[in-house]
């Protein structure tokens, strides 16, 4: 059977959260994108529920916030079980619970909307890179053969990766050697439960307002089992429930079960030639707090820009070297603040005066400052070159900025997806845009309030992801950075 041929500038592989992301932002970037998934029909599970500070600030800075409607917002998260108040400098302080199934309608939606198109019921069987191109071969359900032809191919195919396998990339780490079971079960009525450790493991319950609960469990002394795709028996799950709670919860109606474990590894390098990956399949991490879901967007969110400007041809290919740069050095902290939580919870009784001592230490403000920071991913900063000042490589403060006709908050300066030079001297109309760089940065003039972490900073050069790229008086380094970071001037 001779296979269809689709042409295009860049495939995305999986249609999970980071896919989807990813696919919104090059459409959105004017990128021609197509996303291949191997699932015959949207997810129905509901693993990752929690989006964090800066994800959400993401979302605002794309106009996707009102589609989420008014999730449930806590301040209170966790670090390795302890309670950790996540309150920052945010619009969005704290973390908010959405199912990723709500998630993955909206951000499907976003992207389709803007012209990307999708590919279910679609497996990668084989790909390769021929230095001008990738060429991709798929096939269907009904075994039809599909062939694709892009500039480049994103791997967003979580952490059993096709493309990771077909490509032989280096995966570096360990495999896992706890695992926490759980569940969402209808028809049960156990008490509320927030990281308990009991005298023979860890239990978790949490019921939602439709009345399922859902409960996680580990018990102490065990190891983690070889379970392709997490799959895991209710019958397994109330065992290790009794064993550790003493309570029975076989009489209820399992809606989903799962199991995920503490392996942690993650890639050499996230580009290898023309292609590139993203979210799990660039990193493995125990999914604690949410983090491995907000990793992920945030991955594809400081890549998707990057490679629009490279296949509409305004910036060169080196650009994507960057995300390497910057989304593996973020990949390997949150990776290690992950394996210090998973000791923190599934470790013996023996880590108990571990916990207790930090315990002490998150009330120092300064420490939980530090640890919120990390969790909510408000703190990353990049090293983006240039001369010394406090903004650089950092987030565009969250504050709002009076515009000469109008008032706007930081997160939606980018909402454009160009980038954003800002005159913060207090000048009664807008500069003009830096020549040569016009139809990639927009000039804008604004007065910041005496309180904001921008006021005293003439100039600032904010990228497309809403990082600082240049801040400073004058225009000393200011070519430079409008150069690196959006190509040569037209």
């Amino acid at each position: 059977m001779t296979a269809d041929l689709l042409d295009t500038d860049v495939v995305v592989v999986g249609a999970g959260p980071v896919g989807l992301m990813l696919a919104g932002e090059l459409a959105h970037g004017g990128a021609g994108v197509v996303l291949v998934e191997k699932r015959h029909a949207p997810n129905t599970e509901s693993r990752a529920s929690t989006l964090h500070a800066r994800t959400m600030e993401i979302l605002d800075s794309r106009a996707l916030l009102p589609e989420f409607g008014d999730p449930p917002q806590e301040t209170r998260g966790h670090f390795g079980g302890l309670p950790l108040d996540l309150t920052l400098p945010t619009s969005h302080p704290g973390q908010w619970k959405v199912p990723q199934t709500r998630t993955e309608v909206i951000l499907q939606e976003w992207a389709l909307s803007l012209g990307a198109r999708l590919k279910c019921k679609h497996e990668v069987t084989a790909l390769q890179d021929t230095g001008e191109a990738v060429e991709v071969h798929a096939t269907g359900a009904d075994g039809t053969p599909l062939r694709l032809r892009c500039r480049y191919l994103i791997a967003c195919d979580g952490e059993d990766s096709t493309v990771r396998r077909l490509t032989g990339a280096p995966f570096p780490g360990h495999s896992a050697t706890r695992e926490l079971l759980r569940a969402d079960v209808a028809g049960i009525d156990v008490p509320a439960r927030r990281f308990q450790r009991l005298e023979h493991g860890l239990a978790i319950a949490a019921r939602r307002p439709d009345g399922v609960t859902r409960v996680m469990v580990h018990e102490f002394g065990s190891t983690a089992q070889h379970r392709p795709g997490g799959d895991v028996s209710f019958e397994e799950i109330t065992a290790v429930w009794k064993r550790v709670t003493g309570e029975d919860i076989s009489s209820g109606t399992p809606l989903w079960a799962n199991a995920f474990g503490d392996a942690s590894r993650q890639l050499t390098h996230y580009r290898h030639g023309r292609i590139l990956f993203a979210g799990d399949a660039a990193h493995q991490q125990m999914p604690i707090g949410g983090q491995a879901l907000n990793l992920g967007v945030q991955d594809a969110f400081n890549l998707g820009w990057k490679l629009a400007l490279v296949v509409r041809g305004k910036a060169p290919h080196t650009l994507l070297d960057t995300y390497h740069s910057e989304r593996h050095a973020t990949g390997r902290r949150v990776l290690a603040n992950i394996r210090a939580q998973a000791l923190m919870l599934l470790g013996p009784p023996q880590v108990g005066p571990l916990r207790t001592l930090l315990g002490e230490l998150t009330a120092l403000d300064d420490v939980r400052r530090h640890l919120a920071g990390m969790i909510s991913g408000l703190d990353v900063r990049y090293d983006v070159g240039g001369p010394a000042h406090p903004l650089l490589g950092a987030r565009l403060p969250c504050t709002e900025l009076r515009l000469p006709e109008r008032t706007v908050t930081t997160t939606r300066l980018v909402r454009s997806g160009g980038g954003v030079l800002l005159d913060l001297t207090g000048a009664a109309t807008a500069p003009p845009a830096p020549a040569g760089w016009a139809d990639r940065v927009t000039a804008l003039s604004a007065r910041a309030a005496p309180t904001s972490a921008l006021h005293g900073t003439e100039r600032v050069l904010v990228r497309p992801d809403g990082h600082v790229a240049w801040a400073g008086a004058g225009t000393d380094g200011l070519t430079e950075a409008l150069t690196r970071w959006f190509g040569p001037p037209r």
